[in-house]
């Protein structure tokens, strides 16, 4: 069984959202207006000018992928996950990293992992720098979770390094 969970965060407060209505200008899309008015950092994944569909992607990510960005340590978001059948899943994750760091998950409160890592994305080979952020990868089995049946509320801590990209889990 697979279970794709799209992000539906809540963060720490910050000052703006550095995605929608910054990096991506408020123009009445909703692309570039989700959630703008609050304090986690969210963006999409754009494929004009091999942005996030670059050459140096590991894989390459659904076009117009939202995903939380400008991670810091400290920071923090929900996801929610409805589950039809308990059990122990693991959980691949879509993200990129300039220089790797570390996450972990709570679940309904409770520590569900121990620190995570999550490898660095960077590529020398790159010659453009900022898009060392946009190298995406899949981190397979980066986690097992156990998940009981109904609704539960994942917690998302990034714990180092942060500047990662972090669009979904997949848990199977």
């Amino acid at each position: 069984m697979t279970l794709a969970v799209k992000a539906s965060p809540t963060t720490t407060p910050t000052r703006r959202n550095n995605g929608s209505g910054a990096l991506n200008p408020a123009d009445g899309t909703y692309l570039n207006e989700f959630r703008m008015e609050e304090g986690v950092d969210i963006s999409y994944t754009k494929f004009h000018d091999a942005i996030d569909n670059s050459p140096y992607s590991t894989v390459e990510p659904p076009e117009n992928q939202l995903y939380v960005g400008w991670t810091q340590p400290g920071e923090w978001f929900n996801i929610t996950v409805q589950v039809a059948q308990a059990g122990v899943y693991t959980a691949d994750l879509l993200y990129t990293s300039n220089r790797g760091g570390t996450i972990s998950l709570d679940l309904n409160g409770e520590p569900a992992t121990t620190a995570l890592t999550i490898p660095s994305t960077f590529n020398d080979a790159d010659p453009i720098s900022w898009r060392q952020w946009h190298h995406w990868n899949l981190a397979r089995k980066i986690a097992e979770i156990l998940l009981p049946v109904g609704k539960s509320v994942i917690t998302i801590h990034i714990l180092s390094e942060g500047n990662m990209n972090l669009a979904y889990f997949d848990f199977k």
